[in-house]
């Protein structure tokens, strides 16, 4: 059986007939002439120094799935690592996990699962934001401890009216597949106060790969937001804001589908601008995040009813957490930016395993108590610095200190790791780590663009899902594993030479303690390692209509412990495309080219369930169309085709299927990695007031 958990919105279709039909006894609003980028997104570029921002409304290709992974999979230097349709982990530069911090509107969130069915990006519908806004590497301190590889902010915007404003943003996209989502993001705003609120819902049937074959893989999500503001002169807000989510999701890569995934968030903000010649801004939020995760293996796959097989877990997290930051301008040159941020994460669980139907299974697990199992505390300073030098130069720097606090309460038998006497119940892990940066910036007038470099340290606490396996020495690793600690180079530029706009990004990183699992083994260790590669992007404007554009992403890690590959590694990717633009119309095509990647430590990878290397796998390339139609201000059609010649391919970073599980079915070839779908012809018709 499957539950859908939301109908569709019907204040979407509402929205969209009225608008439809007011568009065809209207008279025709103004040609619109997309000059500066095409209709479709097929690359991004930087738009400052370590910094990618993409707008999450427009229409791309690949058509991204509903949740932040495969957004930002079309971003140069990320990769997701695959289980099927849905839920990827985002992987950038090669580092996965909590490596990469994930804020939405300024918030952390963590999932429940102890296999990372649902990462942070599960929970995003990115199209009902307004940015995404990507920060390269360990180059600011704000946002957060022991983010490495970088973070990714997704951000709602709000700009004071002069008078009443209505506003509205919907779309509809359908899909082969059974792809069905709707958006709706409306507000209501005056001088004084302000109100918005939305939703979304997507839903797909299971997709067919480049052979033909079947993938269980279908989904239902649905969300919904709500803030109402305070905006009594222009340089002060006040935010109430609200979050509610839900959904279902099944997986060829384990032996349990994820049957809940209920997100209940709560935040308040306040934030004040231009307050004297020395007080720029001060800004406080404070915030709480539930997610509620059901996962069970009769929900949403077919279970043979065999004696006692029937299981399901209900793990949950409640991460609550603040920020109060201000921002300095001592002297002309000067800004100074000081907070404190701090964090409060408790993990919950409880099962019903192998019972005798679905009934008692379901039961058994709403009946009992949830138990912790660990506790985590995070508490920091920062402080970051710029000052400009000139017109043209500007030197950045940040520095920020943490206590951390992780505390076992895994009952004897918890898992492998714990069996049969859990050695650390009870016990604290207790940490003061720092991080920090420096960065030179300077501007190329004559050519638009900049060259920069940066020098930055990160120390990252060991994060949930690491601590919950076995030390090489046998036992519980939640105290013997070490913080990881990386410095890492950053540089760049980005130049514009005639019609060719050029940006170059690169890295140099070399870690100590780097916490690598081993899923063959179950053990998670300390290894030394070295990462080095980067980004390009270019586009060249053959005309006022055509463009070509490009980009390269190469990531290559070295694992110096045990001299031989780092795990979980994306191979070189290669993407081309061509767009013309001509008043109404844009055309497109992408060809998408991944190379073959022959480095690998088999079993080894990150934490993702079995998120591990299976060998080495060949290149392949994905040739994709597609065309927008913009009929007024109002209304805008894009179509597309991914995947033209329907190729049988798999990712690198994929999942592997199993055999049979506690379903007692093989969903897909086990060790083998999942497919992606075969060709998909798309079609999103978008509204905006």
């Amino acid at each position: 059986m499957s539950f859908r958990p939301h109908p569709t919105p019907v204040a979407l279709a509402i929205a969209m007939a009225i608008a439809a039909s007011s568009a065809v006894s209207a008279p025709a609003d103004p040609v619109v002439v997309q000059t500066l980028a095409p209709v479709v997104l097929t690359t991004t570029r930087m738009s400052d120094p370590l910094q990618v921002d993409t707008d999450p409304k427009a229409p791309r290709q690949p058509i991204p799935a509903h949740d932040g992974a495969d957004l930002l999979k079309s971003i140069p230097g990320f990769s997701v690592i695959r289980k099927g349709a849905t839920d990827g982990d985002p992987v950038f530069r090669g580092a996965a996990g909590s490596r990469l911090g994930i804020l939405l509107d300024g918030q952390e969130l963590y999932g429940g699962c102890g296999g990372r069915m649902d990462p942070p990006t599960a929970y995003v519908y990115p199209e009902s934001y307004d940015r995404v806004r990507i920060l390269k590497g360990p180059q600011s301190v704000r946002y957060g401890a022991g983010q490495s590889a970088g973070v990714v902010l997704f951000e709602r915007d709000y700009q004071r009216p002069q008078a009443w404003r209505v506003s509205a943003d919907a779309s509809l996209t359908l899909a082969r597949f059974g792809r069905n989502d709707q958006m709706l993001d409306a507000g209501l705003a005056s001088p004084d106060f302000y109100l918005r609120a939305g939703g979304t819902r997507a839903d797909a049937d299971n997709y067919r790969d480049g052979n033909g074959k079947e993938i269980h893989s279908f989904y239902t999500r649905w969300s919904s937001h709500a803030a109402l503001g305070w905006t009594p002169d222009a340089d002060t807000r006040a935010e109430l804001s609200v979050d509610l989510s839900d959904g279902e999701a099944a997986y060829a890569d384990r032996g349990m589908d994820g049957a809940k995934f209920r997100r209940e968030n709560s935040s308040l903000l306040f934030e004040k601008k231009r307050i004297s010649s020395l007080w720029k801004a001060v800004e406080a939020r404070l915030y709480r995040n539930h997610a509620d995760h059901v996962m069970d293996n009769y929900s949403l796959r077919p279970n043979p009813g065999t004696a006692m097989s029937y299981a399901a877990m209900n793990p949950d997290r409640t991460t609550q957490g603040g920020r109060v930051s201000v921002t300095l301008t001592p002297a002309g040159p000067w800004e100074l930016t000081l907070g404190v941020d701090a964090k409060q994460d408790d993990h919950r669980y409880r099962s019903a395993m192998m019972k005798g139907s679905a009934q008692a299974a379901t039961q058994l697990y709403l009946s009992l108590p949830r138990q912790y199992d660990i506790k985590s505390r995070q508490s920091g300073v920062f402080g970051e610095a710029s000052v400009q030098l000139s017109e043209q130069r500007k030197i950045l720097a940040g520095l920020r200190v943490d206590r951390h606090h992780a505390e076992d309460l895994r009952p004897d038998g918890f898992s492998a790791a714990t069996s049969p006497v859990n050695t650390t119940r009870g016990q604290a892990d207790k940490r003061t780590l720092s991080s920090g940066f420096v960065r030179y910036e300077q501007r190329l007038p004559d050519s638009g663009g900049y060259v920069y470099a940066g020098l930055g340290h990160s120390e990252r606490f060991p994060d949930y899902w690491e601590r919950l396996h076995k030390s090489p020495a046998g036992g519980s690793v939640f105290l013997s594993v070490k913080p990881e600690k990386l410095t890492q180079l950053d540089v760049g530029a980005s130049v514009v030479v005639g019609a060719l706009q050029l940006s170059v990004s690169g890295f140099y990183g070399r870690s100590a303690d780097y916490i690598l699992l081993n899923w063959d083994k179950g053990q998670t260790r300390n290894v030394d390692t070295t990462s080095y590669g980067g980004e390009l992007d270019a586009r060249y404007k053959l005309s006022p209509a055509w463009d070509l554009t490009g980009s390269l992403a190469y990531v290559h890690g070295q694992n110096r412990t045990d001299h031989k590959p780092l795990a979980q590694q994306p191979p070189l990717e290669l993407r081309l495309g061509s767009n013309y633009s001509h008043e109404r119309l844009t055309l497109g095509v992408l060809w998408r080219l991944v190379a073959s990647q022959d480095r690998f430590d088999l079993g080894s990878g990150n934490i993702v369930a079995n998120g591990k290397d299976l060998g080495p796998t060949p290149g392949f390339g994905v040739l994709s169309l597609n065309a927008g139609y913009r009929f007024n201000e109002k209304f805008l059609l894009t179509a597309g085709i991914d995947n033209l010649l329907d190729k049988a391919y798999a990712e690198h970073l994929s999942r592997a299927g199993q055999s049979a599980g506690m379903s007692g079915m093989d969903l897909y070839p086990p060790n083998t990695r999942i497919n992606e779908p075969g060709r998909t012809v798309w079609a999103k018709l978008q509204f905006s007031y």
